[in-house]
């Protein structure tokens, strides 16, 4: 049996409230779909979200990945030797990491199908259902205390508060969602790179002075300044995770040679796909660093392989799978679905995408 054709799909959708962060603000997702056909006309399918900020993948530079050189390097090749397959993807080219996992992932969610089993099953795990972190995109502290809130009364107990874009009123941000929230709900931070390491030593140690229980700090600095990742991790008590300091195998042994950071966020579309990721989750663990397996803004198809490989490999705390909590409306038919604070994977074949609906994405500058 072969792989018959290598398609793309261009995606938009809106979010029901903006998401901003340290990095960027965004009020849809826009997203290439890769679906793999066999020639029995079943489909795999893949996602590669556009990140300019994080990753620097675009849909038109994934899109041209995909056909230029990925789609047909597989086509006519055989769909059932995955491990062949994805190597062949990794070799082929340099960097495009997004567009790597849309096609890994896609020819993983095709396996699954042709067994006629659910990608978490090809993967080894069992369970369908994986709980979830949900995001407070940056804001004032009244807006953030309001909205963690709203996230509590829907059952959330894992905040993920966005700051770093104003250090001096940052602890004040953290102070007010605690407030609000009580304690018995878990808050992590995520800087997104917005903080020096000094501000962040000095954001961090009044938190623990305050004693407001966070559970974590995400990238605190900038992700090529290890040696700062270093330093503030040395200088406070609370777990530092590494996010965009970490897209590969190369990238993580850096951080445990300098003892850097205390945990590493594992995202598909960072690292390349499956192997690779499940890959970093071994060598974090190996190292005795703590894991959680995260994700762009994209669909239930990035979403449904990331909870997947949550599902099956498990990680150290709760992992951060609201991407498609987001979204207003979805173009993928199929698929995740949340269910308060759990992400469900569907009990069918692959990642259970029935299809997906192309839409023409503007050009944005």
């Amino acid at each position: 049996m072969t792989i018959a054709a290598v398609r793309t799909h261009r995606l938009s959708a809106p979010l029901h409230t903006p998401f901003v962060t340290a990095l960027r603000r965004t009020t849809t997702v826009d997203t290439l779909v890769v679906e793999v056909v066999d020639s029995d006309g079943r489909s795999g399918f893949g996602e590669a979200p556009q990140v300019w900020q994080v990753t620097g993948a675009s849909i038109a530079g994934a899109e041209a990945c995909v056909q230029q050189l990925l789609g047909p390097l597989l086509t006519g090749r055989g769909a059932d030797d995955l491990q062949a397959r994805c190597a062949e993807v990794r070799r082929a080219v340099v960097g495009n990491e997004s567009a790597r996992a849309a096609v890994d992932v896609a020819l993983h969610d095709l396996a699954a199908r042709r067994l006629g089993v659910p990608l978490v099953r090809l993967l080894g795990g069992t369970t369908l259902r994986v709980p979830t972190d949900v995001t407070l995109a940056a804001g004032d502290a009244v807006d953030l205390a309001a909205a963690a809130t709203r996230r509590r009364a829907e059952g959330f107990t894992v905040l993920k508060l966005k700051v770093g874009t104003d250090a001096r009123g940052d602890l004040d941000r953290v102070r007010a969602v605690r407030a609000a929230v009580g304690p018995d709900v878990r808050i992590r931070l995520d800087a997104n790179q917005g903080w020096t390491p000094r501000e962040a030593v000095r954001v961090i140690r009044g938190i623990e002075d305050a004693g407001l229980d966070v559970e974590l700090v995400e990238q605190p600095v900038h992700r090529r300044d290890l040696d700062g990742l270093a330093w503030v991790s040395d200088r406070v008590e609370l777990p530092i995770l590494a996010d965009e300091s970490v897209f590969d195998l190369r990238d993580l042994v850096e951080v445990i040679r300098r003892r850097a950071a205390d945990m590493v966020n594992v995202k598909l579309a960072k690292c390349g796909g499956l192997h690779t990721a499940r890959s970093l989750l071994d060598l974090a663990a190996a190292h005795g660093m703590g894991t959680i397996v995260g994700s762009m803004m994209e669909s239930q198809v990035g979403l449904g392989a990331a909870a997947s490989l949550v599902a099956a490999y498990g990680t150290t705390a709760v992992s951060d799978l609201d991407a498609a909590w987001w979204l207003a409306w979805s173009p993928v038919a199929g698929g995740i679905r949340y269910d308060g604070a759990t992400v469900v994977l569907p009990d069918a074949p692959g990642l259970g995408i029935a299809n997906v609906s192309e839409v023409k994405i503007q050009s944005r500058s």
